[in-house]
């Protein structure tokens, strides 16, 4: 309850974000294998931003 409020850190929107692409990469490998290498290229590049934040 008292988390309500509680802001998101950096790291955890890019996490969030991460996760977003990679499930939305997935999906779209069956069907569009071009735009789902984009995404999973954009995924890593915020994969390497949360490791350089740790």
């Amino acid at each position: 309850m008292f988390g309500l409020f509680k802001k998101k850190t950096e790291k955890e929107k890019l996490q969030e974000e991460y996760e977003k692409l990679l499930k939305k990469s997935h999906a779209l490998s069956t069907t569009n294998r071009a735009e789902s290498d984009k995404l999973a290229a954009k995924a890593d590049e915020i994969a390497r931003k949360i490791e350089k934040m740790a």
